[in-house]
């Protein structure tokens, strides 16, 4: 007998139909997870958007309320992919009312606020997900297991990268994201939280940092109407972009190791251009996510000229089996979120956390702080 969950989604743009469909994939991935999901509610404040949903993936109701996720004893877990200023107060709510949470990056606008939610949660006794969903890569578990064996040496120095061109338009909508009430910071938020928190996954702590950020498209078109996604607007009041567009930072790791992490959101010609490259005394590890189901390893002894292998994830790599049955069969975006969602559903099962969670934020939000405040002053953070 597998026992039912109920399940709300609260916040219906991209990211709220990308955890539906993970909540409805997940068994057809995991048929011995214990825990079968059932759509409840789903809440959106913008109209007719809910009901699209529910009429789509199946939803039991709908409201334009998130409070209502809250008061509902059906629903015992709530994916939380609202705009971030909400996070904190939704998040905090959730867990009070007992819900498990399932919340995306960066939990917030700071690490006040994702403490806030990881401490309420905490006394809740509730398990918690966060969305940090490239370390669910198969190739990154594979290189991260790599580098903890010492296959490459002691590692001196990783360069992490995430560029887009999502906000390259100069008529991308003056939206939340833009904003410093509503959106926190820009692209520390939105790509280097992922850059954080892949930086202590694979090398561990980060001991102090130094960063520069910068603002390459200072004015944007206000929209006249709900937006979603990265939505374009033209001919609208113009307004400004307050916060980054950029940032690049150098880590000091705890270790000893050196990084360099750079993002950026306005970067033409880069479509999600996100990876890393760990070098170690003795090898290196590369990944490029946009060749997500492989990685590159140096290692031997040859030290100058040495070559580089691609190594094809498979069956034994993290949770590539649970999805394709050989080698260099392709995973996709999608399929790390259901990964996302069996881990949640599984913590929740067996009351032991699996994958990152809130303390995994707060860990995140920490660096992002730090890299604001480095940014501003010119000097050097230890965290």
């Amino acid at each position: 007998m597998v026992d039912s969950l109920g399940v709300a989604v609260v916040g219906f743009g991209w990211m709220g139909r990308v955890h539906t469909q993970a909540y409805s994939r997940v068994l057809h991935h995991y048929p011995r997870l214990g825990l079968r999901p059932e759509l409840v509610m789903v809440a959106e404040e913008v109209p007719g958007r809910a009901e699209e949903a529910a009429a789509q993936f199946g939803f039991a109701s709908t409201t334009r309320n998130w409070r209502d996720v809250a008061a509902d004893p059906r629903v015992q877990a709530v994916s939380v992919t609202a705009p971030n200023f909400l996070h904190r107060e939704i998040g905090v709510a959730m867990a009070e009312a007992g819900k498990h949470l399932w919340i995306e990056k960066p939990v917030g606008l700071s690490a006040e606020d994702a403490r806030a939610v990881a401490d309420a949660a905490g006394k809740a006794g509730v398990h918690s997900a966060v969305g940090f969903n490239y370390r669910n890569a198969p190739a990154v578990e594979a290189a991260r297991a790599l580098i903890a064996s010492g296959d490459i040496g002691t590692v001196t120095h990783v360069r992490i990268r995430l560029f887009s061109d999502y906000a390259a338009h100069p008529e991308g909508a003056l939206t939340w994201r833009y904003e410093k009430e509503r959106g926190g910071s820009g692209v520390l938020g939105d790509l280097a939280s992922h850059g954080a928190d892949l930086a202590r996954y694979l090398l561990g702590d980060i001991a102090s940092l130094t960063a520069d950020t910068a603002i390459f498209v200072p004015e944007r078109a206000r929209p006249t109407g709900a937006t979603a996604g990265h939505s374009r607007a033209s001919g609208g009041e113009l307004g400004p972009v307050e916060n980054e567009d950029y940032v690049n930072c150098l880590l000091r790791f705890a270790s000893g190791a050196r990084g360099v992490l750079e993002a950026c959101r306005v970067s033409v010609g880069e479509q999600n251009n996100y990876g890393f490259e760990v070098h170690g005394t003795k090898g290196a590890v590369f990944w490029d996510f946009r060749r997500m189901n492989e990685f590159g390893v140096s290692r031997g002894t040859g030290y100058q000229d040495q070559p580089v292998s691609t190594v094809y994830v498979g069956p034994g790599d993290g949770e590539f089996g649970a999805f394709q049955p050989g080698a260099a069969n392709a995973m996709g975006y999608d399929d790390l979120k259901v990964v996302e969602a069996y881990r949640f559903l599984r913590s929740i099962a067996e009351g032991t956390s699996y994958g990152a969670t809130l303390a995994d934020a707060v860990h995140s939000a920490v660096v992002l702080d730090a890299m604001a405040r480095s940014a501003e002053t010119g000097a050097w953070v230890s965290l």
